[in-house]
């Protein structure tokens, strides 16, 4: 971080978006503020758990330091996900925003989901639908959400990420359409980016203090 604070200053002109909220490491860097049409900059790349051995590396090939002074937002995907992935993305989307005193905006990757699902979803339903994205676990349960999606395209989150650890709760309690909750690392960044640029215009300030990664660890055994 030495080498970007100590820089000479600049127009900040740019945002960068991480997400790490999968075994793949996305992130992406774009004008700010960035218009339909503006070029994209984007690195997708598989990790796993060798997250930590080249986020930094890879955030310099995209970014290097001595441009880290252009920015003037920050967005990170703040899961649920792996605890190290969702975790190490977002410390350093924080410390990032603390040390060049930007606005830092975080996002749950399910809201991600949902934006993304919203245009053809509203293909088959105009009116609007309510949906609901799960995301099964290896050893027990699952993580389930659930979303509004208004005619206008918005999404509205009606129930936060939490962990479900039996089969109640199963039953069809209400107009859900059901979908996988799969991370799109590439897809999802980019609309990462847009929620950043949406709520900076709404004027959200974006304190970096706030964004913390989601941990669905409370078990949930009814809605």
């Amino acid at each position: 971080m030495g080498s970007a604070v100590g820089a000479q200053p600049m127009d900040r002109d740019l945002a960068l978006a991480i997400h790490t909220s999968s075994p793949d490491l996305a992130m992406a860097v774009a004008p700010f503020p960035w218009l339909p049409g503006a070029p994209v900059s984007a690195v997708c790349k598989t990790t796993g758990r060798g997250l930590a051995n080249v986020l930094h590396q890879e955030l310099l090939s995209l970014l290097p330091a001595r441009q880290w002074r252009r920015l003037a937002a920050l967005a990170v995907a703040t899961g649920p996900g792996g605890f190290t992935g969702a975790r190490l993305g977002v410390v350093l989307a924080r410390t990032m925003a603390q040390n060049l005193q930007v606005p830092l905006f975080g996002c749950g990757s399910f809201v991600l989901m949902a934006r993304r699902l919203a245009q053809r979803l509203l293909q088959e339903h105009p009116g609007g639908c309510a949906i609901q994205l799960e995301q099964p676990l290896r050893q027990r349960g699952w993580i389930r959400g659930r979303y509004r999606i208004t005619s206008q395209g918005g999404v509205e989150e009606l129930l936060a990420p939490q962990l479900l650890t039996t089969a109640v709760a199963r039953e069809e309690d209400g107009p859900w359409l059901r979908h996988p909750a799969v991370v799109e690392p590439a897809t999802d960044v980019v609309e990462l980016l847009r929620v950043a640029m949406e709520r900076h215009a709404l004027g959200d300030p974006g304190p970096w203090q706030e964004v913390l990664p989601l941990y669905p660890a409370a078990a949930a055994e009814r809605p």
